[in-house]
């Protein structure tokens, strides 16, 4: 569901087959690297202040 609730693909297309598991999986590693790399520039701005 988190690339549904991210906006990359609506929920019939994860119902009705137009994606496939290798394509939720790209965006799921997508949305983690994602946040990691958005909790590192919020850790190294909070360190430099």
């Amino acid at each position: 569901m988190r690339p549904v609730e991210a906006g990359y693909i609506s929920y019939a297309a994860l119902k009705d087959g137009t994606v496939d598991l290798a394509d939720i999986a790209r965006m799921n590693d997508w949305l983690d690297l994602k946040a990691d790399n958005e909790n590192r520039i919020i850790r190294w701005k909070q360190a430099n202040e």
